[in-house]
This record gives C-alpha cells, sequence and structure tokens, in this order.
C-alpha cells in the first residue's frame, strides 16, 4: 500500500515517534512524506521513503495530486489544530481529497493507532480492490 506521512511542526515529534514505534508494519509498503517530516522519519527509523516538498511549498497538494489518481492508499496526517497554518488552504483540499475518494485519513495519535492496527490485520484490503476495479495497481 502506498502510505503518506505528514506532520506540522508541533505533531512531528509525535509522527516519528509513531514511525519508531510500528516501523515493522511500515517497512512493509511504499512510504511518501512532506520534506522535513520524511527526512526527520529517515533518520529515526531508516525507513525508505520518497520525499515531497514542505506542506508550505506544495508538499500537500503533490500528496494530494496520487490522492486524486488513486495512488495513495492511507494518510496519516498529524495536525496541530492549536497553530495557524499558512498553507491552511492546502491542508484542507488534502482532507477534501480524502474525504472525496474515500482515502483512511488519521490526524491524530489516537486514529493513527487504530488505523496501522486495521493495516497490520489486513482491513484495509478493500483499497487494493477497488485499484484493481479501476485498472490501477500502483504499489
Amino acid at each position: 500500500m502506498n502510505i503518506a506521512l505528514i506532520a506540522h511542526d508541533h505533531k512531528k515529534d509525535d509522527l516519528v515517534a509513531f514511525a519508531v514505534a510500528y516501523k515493522s508494519i511500515f517497512e512493509e509498503h511504499n512510504l511518501f512524506a512532506t520534506g522535513t517530516t520524511g527526512l526527520r522519519i529517515m533518520e529515526a527509523t531508516g525507513l525508505s521513503i520518497e520525499r515531497f516538498k514542505s506542506g508550505p511549498l506544495g508538499g500537500d497538494q503533490e500528496i494530494g495530486s496520487l490522492i486524486a489518481k488513486n495512488q495513495m492508499d492511507i494518510i496519516f496526517f498529524f495536525r496541530d489544530p492549536l497553530t495557524a497554518q499558512p498553507h491552511e488552504p492546502d491542508v484542507t483540499a488534502l482532507v477534501r481529497l480524502c474525504d472525496v475518494y474515500s482515502i483512511p485519513l488519521a490526524t491524530n495519535m489516537g486514529t493513527a493507532e487504530m488505523l496501522i492496527r486495521g493495516l497490520k490485520e489486513g482491513l484495509l484490503e478493500w483499497r487494493e480492490l477497488r485499484k484493481s476495479k479501476n485498472g490501477e495497481n500502483n504499489g
């Protein structure tokens, strides 16, 4: 599965810790991340991650493009609800695309725990079926 990892500045430590805790699950999948978040996770885990630009420089939109092409299966986006984001319209657009294309999205640690455990248990196989149905199998 193709998994995106994104975190606002005040949530990066949480996402890095989450990636360390679930490294054995993440290493079985194709990982994508926005700039600094991806670098920090790679340094902490040694996982291979395709990195995009940072969120404010278009990284959120790059991931959104993959969602629109049905090439992204799961998004872990640890958002900071207490800090204004200069690229909030991009964040909103990414969340909207997840809803439009029924892409599982975890925006906090609680939901992320449920989603990663579901992934481990094979409860997201419907994503593979959907890609096969649409003639796409990109990961």
